[in-house]
């Protein structure tokens, strides 16, 4: 492997095997009000955020501002021709704390239409990418690109007092919102549609834009983008795309920068690309089964493979939940309603029906419960969204709503730059010993 990287592993194999033994040991030993095995094992059960637009419950799934999905889907205002709430509702009440009414959610579809114009040279700077360039890639790339326009970077340059910082953050946060499906369409129709590109309709809902500039006309498939935009927002502060825009935002870095780091996290397989990796895990099962319909039994043999292969079932498991994840229950309603035949659909609630047991048996998983990714591919296959790549780019239009309202209220409560103290695993060791304090300055 080389000098260098035969050390390092040497090192690091060491190491591993030197703090699976202290985990062993003392993982159950309080450092203050956590314990060592949270310190290690990725700050589990840990509280050390306030984030004020949404809370994540184990047993009842995600609220946003008090609200349950179910309750939102019927207190949120609806497009005319809708059926389902309209995102930027679910905005207002994130960003304000209260339900909105039409009128609310009207004038917020109006704000974000007049500032959604993109400067041509975002799509110049996305137009110098390879082609096989990954969506996320491409779209993080157009925010970076989109930065020149932040007013927060203009005015902290100037010179603005800190009492002004969140005004200056909801102006971008506005502007980012109301540009992002701009962006994402056009990489969707850049890599996928031979560059045909779609202009926007300005007449048109926040979501429903969205879909037309993707270049799906069908009532039901606006549904979808409203319900999905709407799921998809937020998931409390400690997911990895919502913490990471805090806190490099904490930095007073501006909110396109803020949010180009949060989608950098949710391009993760453990994060926002599981949906990807859902769609793609139940076409590879289809393939190898050579059917679009898959018996119960077939699909139970296929997940035991693959829990054989050292793998795992995508879309099942979640950090928190420890029960079937409501955003999921959302979007089986939607295909009951919209597509209750379509195979691939089917074959997903057939999987919800087989996997959970099977995890069960292992003994092992907390959460054998499928999550919000375990649904949403089968609903865009349905309309002819089978480009999976891009999925991860809808979660990432969606998760603004929820990231840069939480942003907004960041500066406007003046919350400090998150620096949490790290140490070595050796002062861990001398701490174990009764020879030195862990926690400092």
């Amino acid at each position: 492997m080389g000098i260098i990287k035969d050390r390092f592993k040497e090192k690091a194999d060491s190491v591993n095997a030197e703090i699976k033994n202290l985990l062993k040991e003392h993982g159950s030993k309080k450092i203050g009000e956590v314990t060592l095995a949270q310190v290690y094992q990725g700050m589990r059960g840990m509280t050390g955020l306030v984030t004020e637009t949404s809370l994540l419950d184990s047993q009842e799934g995600i609220r946003f501002r008090g609200y349950s999905i179910p309750e939102l889907q019927q207190k949120l205002p609806k497009a005319a021709d809708g059926e389902e709430p309209l995102p930027e509702g679910l905005f207002y009440l994130m960003l304000v704390g209260e339900l909105p009414t039409e009128d609310d959610v009207h004038h917020t579809t109006s704000v974000l239409q007049r500032r959604s114009h993109v400067p041509t040279h975002v799509f110049n700077t996305l137009e110098a990418l390879p082609l096989n360039t990954h969506p996320m890639t491409q779209f993080v790339t157009g925010v970076m690109a989109l930065q020149t326009e932040s007013q927060f970077a203009k005015k902290y340059a100037a010179g603005m007092n800190k009492k002004d910082y969140w005004e200056a953050v909801f102006d971008d946060a506005m502007d980012l919102i109301a540009r992002l499906p701009r962006i994402a369409a056009y990489i969707y129709r850049r890599k996928y549609r031979f560059g045909e590109h779609i202009q926007p309709n300005g007449l048109l809902d926040w979501a429903g834009n969205f879909a037309h500039m993707l270049g799906f006309e069908d009532h039901s498939f606006k549904d979808l983008m409203r319900l999905y935009m709407t799921i998809h927002a937020d998931h409390e502060g400690g997911n990895v795309s919502a913490h990471t825009t805090h806190l490099v935002g904490s930095a007073l870095s501006d909110p396109y920068l803020s949010f180009a780091a949060g989608m950098n996290g949710l391009a993760g397989p453990l994060h926002g690309l599981a949906n990807q990796e859902v769609i793609k895990w139940i076409f590879e099962l289809c393939e190898e089964l050579k059917t679009d319909l898959p018996s119960k039994e077939q699909i139970a043999d296929y997940v035991k493979k693959t829990l054989s292969e050292g793998k795992v079932v995508p879309g099942y498991g979640h950090a928190v939940l420890r029960k079937t994840d409501p955003r999921f229950t959302a979007q089986m309603e939607f295909g009951k309603k919209h597509m209750p035949d379509d195979p691939l659909v089917q074959t997903v609630w057939n999987i919800y029906e087989t996997v959970p047991p099977i995890l069960q048996s292992l003994g092992k998983i907390k959460n054998p419960w499928p999550n919000v990714d375990a649904h949403s591919g089968a609903l865009l296959v349905h309309y002819g969204l089978k480009e999976y790549e891009f999925y991860t780019v809808l979660f990432a239009v969606s998760r603004s709503l929820g990231v840069l309202a939480s942003l907004c209220w960041d500066r406007a409560l003046g919350f400090p730059l998150e620096r949490p103290k790290s140490v070595t695993t050796d002062l861990v060791k001398l701490w174990l010993d009764g020879k030195g304090e862990i926690w400092g300055d």
